[in-house]
């Protein structure tokens, strides 16, 4: 079993944030397999399920909000009893040129409050698949505001542009042929 799990903030004013970017990314991968996400209260999440040759994945979008994502997390796994080396932690990453998907396993948080999270309540050893954000628009403002602005028209496309990449990281994370590399 496999869990997936997409950092954002819940409420339609985070929806197209840079810090929901996981949860755009999750959302085109559920679509493009007919899942529907179901709020679970147990879980401070919602979450959908995908049984694919033999391998059940969890999909979660934590409801707790970003800096919270490990509280979520670690309730799906210590229910489905899923281990850190089997999750993948999708989310926006304020380093990366916009549009840049990076793929790792373990690795510091790098100042990213939600993987800090992460890291608390699972560990380091999660896959990451980091999604970059940053733009010019970076440099003016600080992070917490930069990570809370909504994507313009442009950026929002850039992000929609490689989804089809992404969700073929995710469909390797599922078959067990994630690989870890510098750019996508």
């Amino acid at each position: 079993m496999k869990l997936v799990v997409a950092l954002g903030n819940p409420g339609s004013e985070y929806k197209k944030t840079r810090h929901n970017v996981g949860w755009l990314l999750v959302d085109r991968f559920a679509s493009e397999h007919k899942l529907r996400f179901a709020t679970k209260s147990k879980f401070h999440g919602e979450i959908a399920e995908l049984n694919h040759a033999g391998e059940k994945t969890i999909f979660l979008k934590p409801t707790t909000f970003y800096n919270l994502s490990g509280e979520s997390a670690r309730a799906v796994s210590d229910f489905y009893k899923i281990a850190p080396a089997d999750i993948l932690i999708i989310h926006d990453d304020l380093a990366l040129p916009l549009g840049t998907l990076r793929t790792r396993i373990s690795g510091s948080d790098a100042g990213n409050n939600g993987i800090k999270s992460i890291t608390q309540h699972l560990g380091e050893e999660t896959a990451r698949l980091r999604v970059g954000t940053w733009t010019e628009h970076r440099e003016t403002i600080d992070d917490a505001d930069f990570v809370l602005s909504a994507l313009n028209t442009d950026e929002h496309k850039v992000i929609l542009d490689v989804s089809s990449k992404a969700n073929e990281i995710i469909n390797s994370f599922i078959a067990g042929t994630f690989e870890t590399t510098t750019h996508r």
